[in-house]
């Protein structure tokens, strides 16, 4: 019996071995305490003459841990979100802390080129104008999804096919039903594909499709209207520019049982002056409500919004405001300035239009509304240490301004935040 035990044990720690021998796994732990102050005088939202400035300093607090393997990722991020002084000194059932991701991927076939993936996650697409992990809001954004996809060994293939589900509660009963305060729509179904082509001039091309289901919020007949996005993505290279562009189009149904009829497009080049300067022109231009039976006003989805249509946030990122829905024209021009390995600083001047009147006279297609500078910085001060801080004024024009005449002619905020986010902690065995 005592031999045959031993034989066990041997057994045991010769496949123990090989186990080891054979894979590398790899834990590790990854830290974020981000701080922001901003002092705000008409963000989001164009305020009044007799409105008085705000100022707050938010935090982010985030822990992450990941595990990896051959064939197994898993990664859990976990934080605690607020502005200072939102807590007691003795809280109790506070609840502002939460997931940010939680989730694993299994790899398999040759050369472990397929996975699948589950959970808790970020989705980040191309530029991040519909898809995007929006890491300037203080908590993020995230998806609770399973997504299974096809990674070529030279990585010039990729397509990843995302589906969700969602509920505000477990159903026994009744149907379902999707409430407010959840995830913004009941059900996702996604198809990614991207290539790289090119060696001297690399060329990037991507091709989206989105299907989404709402829900009319009704208990008692809950009706599902599905609106379909659909639009492609191009990155090309050639010597010191860097050309982009983009264009997608949505159809199906939106709210009302209305029909969906809406478009955008983007183009977009940079170029590299020399070591320190680099410019950038572009023009970003999304349909708006007219005045047909059809919902015409392109709807940016889930993108990084603070990305694209000017820092004071006033265009898309606040979803109530009545400006998205008469579209957008904006040219903008970057003037980008690398002063050190560790300063970046940039200059954007952007000129707003609207690309419908919706009705509104005073805000007629293609009128001049608005015009915002942004100015900002990015300081690399050491090692997992950075300071980023900028200016924004915002200037808006006669016609933007008649529907509001209590509005000041100019709004501004300006900001300042650290970040530091180590990886504290890394083996491999």
């Amino acid at each position: 019996m005592k031999k045959l035990y031993y034989l066990f044990a041997a057994a045991a720690v010769s496949l123990l071995s090989f186990t080891v021998t054979a894979q590398e796994n790899n834990f590790y732990i990854d830290a974020q305490l981000r701080a922001r102050g901003e002092w705000r005088n008409g963000v989001l939202d164009p305020g009044a003459e007799n409105t008085k400035h705000g100022s707050f300093i938010n935090e982010r607090a985030r822990l992450a841990l990941g595990y990896s393997t051959s064939w197994l990722e898993l990664k859990f991020a976990g934080q605690h979100t607020g502005v200072w002084g939102q807590t007691a000194q003795n809280p109790v059932n506070n609840g502002d802390f939460n997931i940010n991701e939680a989730w694993a991927r299994l790899k398999f076939g040759g050369k472990k080129s397929f996975y699948f993936q589950f959970g808790r996650q970020t989705l980040i697409y191309d530029d991040e104008r519909i898809l995007g992990g929006l890491d300037w809001h203080i908590a993020g954004r995230s998806h609770d999804l399973a997504k299974i996809g096809y990674l070529s060994s030279d990585k010039k293939h990729q397509i990843d096919a995302v589906f969700a589900f969602n509920q505000n509660s477990p159903k026994g009963a009744g149907g379902t039903y999707f409430a407010a305060g959840g995830q913004p729509y009941k059900n996702m179904e996604t198809v990614w594909y991207h290539i790289n082509t090119g060696d001297k001039t690399p060329v990037g091309l991507s091709f989206l499709f989105m299907n989404l289901g709402f829900e009319d919020g009704s208990q008692a007949n809950p009706l599902t209207r599905y609106m379909q996005t659909m639009g492609t993505y191009i990155t090309v290279k050639p010597a010191n520019w860097t050309l982009e562009g983009s264009f997608y189009y949505q159809c199906g149904k939106a709210g009302y049982d209305l029909k969906k009829s809406a478009w955008m497009f983007a183009l977009k080049a940079t170029a590299k002056c020399n070591s320190v300067w680099s410019t950038t022109l572009g023009l970003d231009w999304l349909s708006g409500q007219n005045d047909s039976d059809k919902s015409t006003a392109f709807d940016p989805l889930y993108g990084t919004h603070h990305k694209f249509y000017g820092l004071i946030d006033y265009w898309y990122v606040n979803r109530s405001s009545s400006a998205p829905k008469l579209g957008l024209i904006d040219p903008y021009i970057t003037l980008s300035a690398n002063a050190s390995k560790s300063l970046n600083m940039a200059l954007t001047y952007h000129a707003f239009m609207n690309a419908s009147d919706g009705g509104i006279e005073a805000m007629g297609k293609g009128k001049y509304q608005a015009s915002e500078i942004d100015l900002q910085f990015t300081w690399k001060a050491m090692k997992y240490v950075t300071f980023m801080g900028g200016y924004s004024g915002f200037f808006g024009g006669s016609n933007f301004y008649k529907p509001l005449e209590n509005c000041n002619k100019t709004q501004n905020w300006c900001w300042l935040q650290i970040n530091i986010n180590p990886r504290i902690f890394s083996t491999n065995w």
